[in-house]
């Protein structure tokens, strides 16, 4: 057996298992509203580490550079790639170390607490001492403005397998887009015999300390770095006059892969900014739960996360103060699928109704988002174009969702609607630039957020 079907077998275990046990231990967060009023900030989707390094993939994306990207060779690969993973994936472990790992808020507030999370685990992993302070920058944070995060009262906790912990309230006065410092420090080893709780693709750069504990440390000893972020869920804030808490829910474009690694150019983030500035609207927060390589209905390579209907519960209808849900998912499903009839247009559509049921039966609000262009992508083929067309009409027109946002409208070429503005492409024909990010996030009208039709 291959070591990529050894892992394929081993994520629909663990999907399986940790399914069951969210199914056991996932508390709607919103419940938790005692002593002020919390809605998350920031967060991330997690996955499970592979047990096993995985094979190389291509090679990264090469940055946006002004001149246009050299056309494709062909339009239809018949080799699949490795899915959406660009370069090896991160396989770290840490034995009685200290992970300095960096974050940036969308709105503020008067206290934090933040969510651990050990769901993928198999195993228990302790946590011998946690921090929060905001970042000055690189790995040092501002004097003055950091505290000691307990949990239940106790400056350590052992978080059991599939779990969550939240630490208790800190009182921290914290800015709008601040960029805040997470302390880890983990006095065990993590080791191959257990998935770490992860998320892969951060963009932004974090840091690994010396042997020992150097939670708070103003002068922080690192070692090496990461752009993955380790056990961190979600950071909530108190904040009595927030307005909503709007949820990213997609795959890797929703992360901002091939965007500008610290730059925080994802579209969500633009959404954030434009928010905060919007004086109707500016307490608002923007929480990203995209996966690269995520799918509807199957489970992508690697790191790719178990399938968007099995995550959908703890990954956004969980989320405190979830009030809106932006949904941009299906092109994995397509593109992977190549010249295969299944999943069709009708399967995928059928699955964004699922998504909106469970939303509306929480009184959550659903955005669709049309799927952006792929012509000259790795996976492309008409057969799959047709079902992106497919997809997006109903989308468009199809009256289930509360909202639309047009991204296809927005970075298409409209020369050739099949492809990616040259100036918006960052040359896999896949991905957004930069400016691509820029431009989806810029396409959204905020009005779409107050003339949404109730579901409450």
């Amino acid at each position: 057996m291959t070591k990529a079907a050894g892992w394929q077998r081993t994520s629909t275990a663990l999907s399986v298992a940790t399914l069951v046990a969210l199914g056991a231990l996932a508390m709607d967060l919103r419940a938790q509203t005692a002593g002020g009023r919390w809605v998350g900030t920031w967060s991330t989707a997690p996955v499970g580490r592979p047990l096993m390094p995985a094979p190389p993939g291509p090679p990264a994306p090469p940055p946006f550079m002004a001149s246009a990207c050299p056309p494709p060779p062909t339009a239809t690969v018949a080799t699949p790639p490795a899915g959406q993973n660009f370069g090896p994936q991160p396989f770290i472990q840490f034995s009685n170390q200290t992970l300095r790992q960096i974050i940036r808020v969308t709105v503020g507030g008067s206290r934090a607490r933040v969510v651990l999370n050990n769901t993928f685990g198999a195993t228990p992993i302790t946590i011998g001492a946690a921090h929060l302070a905001l970042r000055a920058s690189g790995d040092t944070i501002q004097s003055g403005t950091a505290g000691t995060l307990t949990f239940s009262g106790r400056p350590t906790i052992t978080i059991p397998a599939n779990a969550i912990a939240y630490s208790d309230a800190l009182p921290l006065a914290i800015p709008p887009l601040a960029d805040l410092a997470i302390d880890v420090y983990l006095p065990g080893a993590t080791t191959s015999t257990s998935p770490l709780t992860m998320h892969a693709a951060a963009l932004q750069t974090s840091y690994i300390s010396e042997t020992g504990n150097h939670t708070g440390a103003a002068k922080f000893p690192t070692v090496s770095t990461t752009r993955s972020w380790f056990l961190l869920s979600r950071v909530e804030v108190d904040a009595p006059d927030a307005r909503g808490v709007i949820v990213a829910f997609g795959d890797s474009i929703t992360d901002g892969s091939a965007s500008t690694p610290d730059a925080n150019n994802r579209w969500p983030d633009v959404l954030a900014r434009r928010l905060l500035a919007a004086p109707t609207s500016n307490r608002t927060s923007v929480l990203n739960a995209g996966i690269g390589g995520n799918r509807l209905l199957s489970e992508g390579a690697f790191n790719a996360g178990i399938n968007a209907l099995a995550r959908f519960e703890a990954d956004v209808l969980s989320q405190t103060g979830v009030t809106d849900v932006i949904v941009l998912e299906g092109i994995n499903d397509i593109g992977n699928a190549r010249q295969n009839p299944t999943p069709t247009a009708e399967d995928l559509i059928a699955s964004h109704r699922q998504l909106i049921e469970r939303a509306h039966a929480k009184g959550v609000r659903m955005i669709g988002a049309t799927l952006t262009p792929f012509w000259g992508a790795a996976y492309y083929t008409e057969v799959g174009e047709a079902k992106r067309t497919a997809l997006n009409n109903w989308i468009r027109s199809g009256k289930a969702y509360d909202g639309v946002v047009d991204f296809d409208k927005a970075t298409r070429d409209s020369n050739d609607p099949k492809k990616l503005l040259a100036a918006y492409d960052s040359c896999d024909h896949l991905h957004p630039s930069d400016a691509g990010y820029k431009a989806m996030g810029e396409a959204i009208d905020l009005s779409v957020f107050q003339s949404a039709k109730s579901t409450r």
